[in-house]
């Protein structure tokens, strides 16, 4: 070994009486460090490396708690194997430069999708792969220190180990990442076949409910309220939901459900997700209802949309009953507003108008004259006179407490659509 010390200079054996030979490593090659290794020193280095393995093992799991297992015999195994081929591989590539790399890369792949299947992140693989190198480094230099190996190959050794190094991580990262993505995408296609269980109608069974939520982790509640939201313009502005919550942004509208909606800092939590789309809640209903909660949801999100509910951020239908039973069935209030209301329609316009504001403000205060005229803005005077000409219209039915009853809700529909911007929906 002596001898291949003194006969090694810059990469090539020479006669020590011959000039250098300039070194073959050139930055535009991707193995450079490993092309300017001198002939013969992989063969020279392959007795230590039965050594340099036990050392880097015994520093794994000295160092690194996660690889801390001195009972698992079969886990050490693996971290020796692994070490065995990091190490293998690196003599292999001093051996033959231009050795196919895809093999080696594929193992470290397949051993970053196994990081990802055990469950832990890739830090603990990092640090052991950043440990292997440094113990490696070290016993490197103690050859050299012993004279065992020429000083002038430690430069090229030290950029072929952290190049090697460096693959080794890109490979095991991109197996990593490959697999959290399938496993990201398993996931979120059972949490949306949970969403379409809590949906449907008729309502799943209890346990099919019960067997899917525990394979995506989602504790199952003992009520739960749908919401849907308007899609965002830019896909980069999807709202960031709470991980309790079930959420689908692939439909139109997007949809969440959210569990135990009654809970504290629930709707806090939706509107603060949703902050800037407009969305619409649900009632809070049972586990086996949520059909019902998304019908609702819908249906307010659409009346909204035309200006018959507020446009606020989160629409709540909790705070809108009457309205969403009211246009159910929009035909409904069409045949409501023709049986009870026929009489305005031998009015011109804008009298009738007049006439039909004076009606419905008298019936939602209790037929107080002054109240209504407080409400219109108008003489106490005025509104006598127009319930005189009401009572010439209607007669008799306008005291009848039924039809009062069929009046009022069909002027309330009548005011509410008149302010809207689309048309009547069909009716389901």
């Amino acid at each position: 070994m002596n001898g291949f010390r003194t006969s090694v200079v810059n990469g090539t054996r020479t006669h020590p009486d011959e000039p250098a030979a300039p070194p073959r490593h050139s930055d535009a090659e991707p193995d450079g460090p490993f092309q300017a290794f001198p002939p013969g020193l992989h063969d020279h280095l392959r007795p230590f490396f039965a050594d340099i393995t036990e050392e880097v093992v015994r520093a794994i799991r000295t160092e690194i708690p996660e690889y801390a297992r001195p009972m698992d015999d079969t886990y050490m195994q693996v971290v020796r194997r692994g070490v065995e081929h990091a190490l293998q591989g690196f003599l292999a590539r001093m051996a033959q430069p231009d050795t196919d790399w895809q093999p080696i890369k594929a193992t470290y792949q397949r051993i970053g999708r196994g990081e990802a299947v055990e469950g832990r992140s890739l830090d603990a693989f990092q640090a052991a792969l950043r440990l292997g190198a440094r113990v490696t480094w070290r016993r490197i230099n103690a050859l050299v220190d012993a004279e065992l190996l020429p000083r002038k190959v430690l430069a090229v050794f030290g950029e072929a180990l952290f190049l090697h190094l460096d693959e080794m991580a890109a490979a095991t990262t991109a197996g990593y990442t490959e697999a959290r993505l399938h496993a990201a995408g398993e996931l979120q296609q059972r949490r949306t076949r949970l969403i379409d269980l809590l949906t449907v109608d008729p309502p799943a069974s209890a346990e099919a409910i019960s067997d899917l939520a525990y394979t995506v982790q989602w504790n199952v509640p003992r009520s739960l309220a749908v919401v849907v939201v308007e899609h965002a313009p830019d896909p980069a502005a999807r709202p960031i939901v709470p991980p309790e919550f079930l959420a689908r942004f692939d439909v139109q509208p997007s949809i969440l459900v959210v569990p135990d909606p009654e809970g504290p800092g629930r709707a806090r939590a939706v509107a603060g997700a949703l902050h800037g789309l407009r969305a619409a809640m649900g009632p809070t209903v049972h586990l086996h209802e949520g059909a019902r909660s998304l019908r609702w949801a819908t249906q307010a999100l659409d009346l909204a949309r035309r200006g018959l509910l507020p446009d606020d951020d989160l629409i709540l239908c909790q705070d809108h009953l009457a309205t969403l039973l009211l246009f159910r069935d929009e035909a409904l209030v069409d045949a409501l507003a023709e049986r009870r209301l026929g009489p305005l329609d031998t009015m011109r316009s804008p009298q009738r108008e007049r006439l039909a504001e004076t009606l419905l403000s008298w019936l939602e205060c209790g037929h107080n004259a002054s109240e209504v005229a407080a409400r219109l803005g108008v003489h106490p005077q005025t509104v006598r006179y127009r319930l005189r000409q009401l009572d010439q219209l209607f007669g008799a039915r306008l005291h009848d407490t039924t039809v009062q009853f069929e009046m009022q809700l069909a002027l309330r529909g009548l005011q509410l659509r008149s302010r809207a911007v689309g048309p009547p929906q069909a009716s389901p």
